[in-house]
């Protein structure tokens, strides 16, 4: 039987998983001190670039001696420049539990045709860590966004392993505590936790990483924009702030502005404890109701940032349409935008609970969510 709409709503109903929801506080003025219209190469640009780098490095903890560049095409390309600089040099074990981990798996075997061991696991579970041998290269995905499903930590990576470790953590960063001193290669997209806006990637780099890109030359040739070394050496100047092609000043300023509302918040701690309280209000409200349930099987992988959800009721004859249904309805309502499960994904939705995003819409989103549920099933009959 329907049930009736619930009296309040969500100050924001953004819960995108990408590109996420702004901080609270923001609005463009916010931006009035970018420098539109001037080189990125002027002292002015390289400034701001380099304010990005070090803002990252404080807010994240990252080591002193790693590298921290803003390189093209989002996490994407942060990742594929990774992959084709560094991999061919030792076995690769390639770790794939969601679409973009399995997206890494076709690039290296298929496009770099490297007889990688590859370790894949169905959505909702994760990998035996275990089997893992990090004196091989290991390439991953920290938090699997689009199975919600993270790694739990970093214990299975040897401190004095011989291969490197290829993170891609675009939505664990600044979410979730990474253990820098367990990882070679990290890349994330500002356009996550953080709500920056998209096209840009970040690459860290660990001390071993920059020593194999500078003793290994891969078999195949690179394209300009990935590439990380000229004549054996690091170009160190991609990681003070001279990026290989043209960034947007205008995203820079985005993101300088994130990472001061970052520090405003309680920096990682704070941008983990929002994360984490988001998440537990979407946690408890499926463990009250039998007909929905946490797409992560076990409760230690589960992310804190995209959460996702599948239905469980037997009343439901076909899952992707009623999920899609479920999801409109809330958009319709201007509850809930963005929200369905990701196109490789199993059917159901998929809530992002980043720091960003504001506990209390959370908790006045999820009654609107059992209102949908109870209208679709009494529309399907």
């Amino acid at each position: 039987m329907a049930i009736a709409q619930p009296a309040s709503r969500p100050a924001n109903p953004r819960f995108s998983s990408g590109p996420c929801a702004k901080p609270p506080t923001y609005d463009l003025s916010k931006l009035a001190g970018a420098p539109l219209g001037r080189s990125h190469r002027a002292a002015v640009g390289k400034e701001k670039l380099l304010s990005a780098i070090e803002g990252t490095r404080e807010v994240l903890g990252i080591p002193a001696d790693y590298k921290i560049g803003i390189v093209p095409a989002s996490d994407t390309g942060a990742v594929e420049m990774a992959m084709w600089n560094l991999l061919g040099e030792r076995k690769v074990e390639m770790l794939a539990w969601e679409s973009f981990g399995a997206g890494w798996v076709t690039d290296v075997v298929k496009q770099l045709k490297i007889d990688a061991e590859v370790k894949t696991a169905d959505y909702g579970d994760i990998v035996d860590l275990a089997t893992v041998d990090t004196d091989n290269d290991v390439v991953f995905t920290w938090n699997g966004t689009t199975s919600g499903v993270r790694v739990p930590n970093g214990d299975w990576i040897k401190d004095d392993r011989e291969g490197l470790t290829i993170c891609d953590a675009t939505s664990a960063a600044f979410a979730q505590e990474l253990p820098w001193q367990k990882l070679d290669v990290t890349t994330f997209s500002w356009q996550k936790v953080l709500g920056g806006e998209a096209a840009h990637g970040v690459i860290v780099l660990s001390p071993r990483a920059v020593e194999r890109l500078e003793s290994y030359t891969p078999a195949w040739p690179l394209p300009k924009i990935f590439r990380l070394t000229k004549g054996g050496k690091l170009i160190d100047g991609i990681f003070t702030g001279a990026t290989i092609n043209t960034p947007s000043m205008l995203a820079v300023e985005d993101y300088l502005f994130a990472l001061d509302w970052a520090r405003s918040v309680g920096g990682l701690e704070g941008l983990i404890g929002r994360a984490n309280a988001n998440a537990n209000a979407i946690h408890a409200f499926a463990y009250a109701n039998d007909w929905i349930e946490n797409l992560a099987n076990d409760p230690a992988t589960r992310s804190n940032t995209s959460v996702c959800l599948k239905f469980t009721d037997k009343r439901i004859k076909d899952g992707a349409s009623f999920a899609k249904a479920v999801a409109k309805r809330l958009e319709a309502e201007g509850i809930a935008y963005d929200i369905g499960a990701y196109r490789d994904a199993p059917a159901g939705l998929r809530i992002w609970c980043g720091g960003t995003v504001e506990t209390a819409d959370i908790e006045v989103m999820l009654p609107w969510l059992a209102w949908a549920f109870e209208a679709e099933i009494a529309a399907q009959g």
